[in-house]
């Protein structure tokens, strides 16, 4: 039985990539789950493959499902019933894949090595290795959230604390009164 091993990349930074190792014999639907799995993203969006020539022009369409919205020259393959090996034409294959087809999510998938020896005990497909940080697919959400942004502007931590004093133009202590007022140590008697 032959191993396929792909590299799947982010196309927007090549960088970020995954390899993800399937057999022959498994569906384009497995590989769409296994790439969802592998940048972390949810499986709620619409999706789709195309064959690909080695300058990444997309070709026959391997689909989620047939969508109604969209217009097709030649019907669509359906990932569920397509198998990976009855669409690889050459030893170096490529394929695109978008997901959600409102945010365009594009990756970039090369056939990287095929092997005759599966192992027996491993499940496919099967993610080998992860290059870079998966973008997220929702935006971005800081750590702190929107809690630690209202604390910051309730206390401008920008300013000195009172108590603190900073060093002047002329390198003499400047701190601040209770009332806010700048003074020098030569004005203190210090």
């Amino acid at each position: 039985m032959a191993i396929l091993k792909f590299r799947v990349y982010f196309e927007e930074d090549d960088s970020i990539y995954r390899d993800i190792v399937v057999k022959h014999t498994q569906t384009f639907f497995q590989l769409h789950e296994a790439i969802l799995g592998a940048f972390e993203f949810d499986n709620k969006h619409q999706a789709t493959f195309f064959r690909s020539n080695d300058h990444w022009q997309k070709g026959r369409e391997i689909s989620l499902e047939a969508y109604k919205d969209r217009s097709y020259k030649v019907a669509p393959l359906l990932m569920r019933d397509t198998t990976i090996g009855s669409e690889i034409k050459n030893t170096n294959q490529r394929f695109t894949y978008t997901y959600d087809f409102q945010k365009h999510w594009d990756f970039l998938i090369e056939l990287i090595n095929v092997s005759k020896d599966a192992d027996a005990v491993a499940e496919y497909p099967k993610i080998t290795r992860v290059e870079g940080i998966s973008p997220k697919q929702y935006g971005t959400k800081g750590l702190l959230g929107e809690k630690f942004a209202d604390i910051e502007e309730k206390y401008d931590l920008s300013k000195s604390a009172e108590g603190f004093g900073e060093k002047g133009a002329d390198g003499e202590d400047v701190g601040y009164e209770d009332n806010g007022d700048e003074y020098t140590s030569d004005e203190l008697d210090v």
